[in-house]
C-alpha cells in the first residue's frame, strides 16, 4: 500500500461526529495507507457510529484523559485493538491530540473560578503530556509523531477568555514535550487551525463574534465548514516528511494569524 502513512499505526483521539478535524485526520490517515484507532469517552455509542464512516471502520477505545486508570491501562487497549497478542516489538506510529473542554464559567475571564479553569487546564493542556507519556510504550525505540490541535494562543481572542490560556498551556507543553522526547525519537507538534463550525465550537458562546470576519481576514482564504485543511496538516506531521521537525506549530488557518487588521 502506498501513501504518506502506509503501514503506520495511529491513534486518533477526539473524534466525536463526521464534522471534527479528528475524524478528517483519521479518515486522510487511512487514506494514506494508515491503520487507525479511536479514542472516546462519554458518547461512545456515536463514536462507534462515526467510526463506521470512516473509509474502514475503526475500532474505539474508551479513554478519559483525566482518569490516571484509563490511562494506565490505555497501551494494552490499543494493542488489543490493532489485534496485537501484546508479545511484540512498537505497536503505534502517531498519535492525534484533539482533545478540548471547559466549562460555562471558563468562559468569564474575570469571574472564571479556579474550579472551571483548572477543569479547562487539565482536559486541554495536561492531557497532551497524559495521552503521550500513556503511548510510550507503544512507540518503541524508533519514536513516533504526537500532533495536537490549538487555537493561536499568542492572542487574547473575544470571548475565548480561559480556553485561551489553556490552549497557551497546550503550547508550551508541547514544547517541553519536544524538548523531553526528542532523544527517545518523538517529535511532537501543533496544527494552529481556524474556526469551524464544529459540536465543540457550539460551547463557545459568542463563538459567532470570533469566527465570522475570518474569511475577510484570511487572505488565503478560510471555509468555516470544512476541517480538512486542518486534517491534512496533521497528517503531514503524522508523516516522515518532517524527520526532524518537533516543538512546532504550524498554521492551517488561511494566514489570519499573520494580519494585523
Amino acid at each position: 500500500m502506498s501513501g504518506l502513512l502506509a503501514g503506520k499505526r495511529i491513534l486518533v483521539t477526539g473524534v466525536l461526529t463526521e464534522g471534527s478535524i479528528a475524524f478528517h485526520a483519521a479518515r486522510i490517515a487511512q487514506l494514506e495507507g494508515a491503520e487507525v484507532v479511536l479514542t472516546g469517552f462519554g458518547r461512545l455509542s456515536l463514536i462507534e457510529r462515526t467510526a463506521g464512516l470512516l473509509p474502514k471502520p475503526a475500532p474505539v477505545v474508551e479513554l478519559d484523559v483525566t482518569d490516571q486508570e484509563h490511562l494506565d491501562g490505555l497501551a494494552e487497549r490499543v494493542r488489543a485493538a490493532f489485534g496485537d497478542d501484546g508479545g511484540g516489538g512498537a505497536g503505534l506510529d502517531g498519535v492525534v491530540h484533539s482533545i478540548a473542554y471547559g466549562p460555562p464559567g471558563a468562559f468569564h475571564f474575570l469571574d472564571g473560578g479556579w474550579e472551571d479553569v483548572s477543569t479547562a487546564v487539565h482536559v486541554s493542556a495536561y492531557s497532551l503530556k497524559s495521552l503521550t507519556t500513556a503511548c510510550l510504550p507503544l512507540m518503541g525505540p524508533r519514536g513516533g509523531s504526537v500532533v495536537g490541535v490549538t487555537f493561536d494562543a499568542t492572542v487574547a481572542w473575544p470571548k475565548y477568555d480561559w480556553m485561551g490560556v489553556a490552549k497557551a498551556a497546550l503550547e508550551s507543553t508541547s514544547r517541553y514535550l519536544a524538548r523531553d522526547l526528542g532523544a527517545r525519537g518523538v517529535r511532537c507538534n501543533l496544527v494552529a487551525a481556524g474556526p469551524l463550525r464544529s459540536m465543540a465550537a457550539k460551547s463557545i458562546p459568542g463563538f459567532s463574534e470570533l469566527a465570522d470576519d475570518w474569511h475577510t481576514r484570511a487572505p488565503a482564504g478560510w471555509d468555516l465548514n470544512d476541517p480538512e485543511p486542518a486534517a491534512r496538516g496533521i497528517v503531514a506531521l503524522l508523516s516522515d516528511f518532517f524527520p526532524r521537525t518537533t516543538g512546532e506549530i504550524v498554521h492551517v488557518d488561511g494566514g489570519a494569524h499573520m494580519m494585523g487588521a
